[in-house]
């Protein structure tokens, strides 16, 4: 195992640069409805400029971002999105968020949250004594989970 200290700073390896990832960038038909989503699932909050119009104004929403918790999510509206089919092949996951929280009964408290802001659960492994997890689908499709962990 490696120790913190052992760990280089992000972007640099034994002297070597790398980029650094910036954000996790989601399409979806829906751009506003999706980012509406994961900032009431995270906790997150919108860019300076990004926030949802007032009343009356515009909706420019073809690209937002939200921030917090060390992680930005972007989210690009697109014409159309196919539905991943996972646990089928059909069409794959394509990507899917890792979440955590600490304890069996946090998790069953965010997966209800999760349904309750329109997800789709996929796949209920509560019963795995080593790493109880649900898969869930956002509003768009895009499969995440949420498991018990460090």
């Amino acid at each position: 195992m490696v120790n913190d200290a052992q760990v280089p700073a992000d972007g640099e390896t034994a002297g070597e640069r790398y980029p650094s990832i910036l954000q996790v960038v989601l399409d979806a038909e829906d751009a506003r409805g999706l980012a509406e989503f994961y900032r009431q699932l995270y906790g997150l909050h919108y860019r300076p400029g990004d926030e949802p119009p007032a009343e009356g104004e515009a909706n420019d929403d073809g690209w937002l971002v939200l921030r917090g918790a060390g992680i930005s999510l972007a989210f690009q509206r697109t014409e159309k999105v196919a539905r991943s089919t996972w646990p089928s092949s059909e069409v794959p996951q394509q990507f899917h968020l890792d979440t955590t929280v600490p304890t069996i009964d946090e998790l069953e408290r965010q997966k209800d949250r999760a349904l309750a802001l329109g997800a789709t659960l996929l796949l209920d492994r509560t019963d795995d004594p080593e790493e109880p997890l649900y898969v869930i689908a956002d509003p768009a499709g895009h499969p995440l989970c949420i498991f018990v962990g460090d």
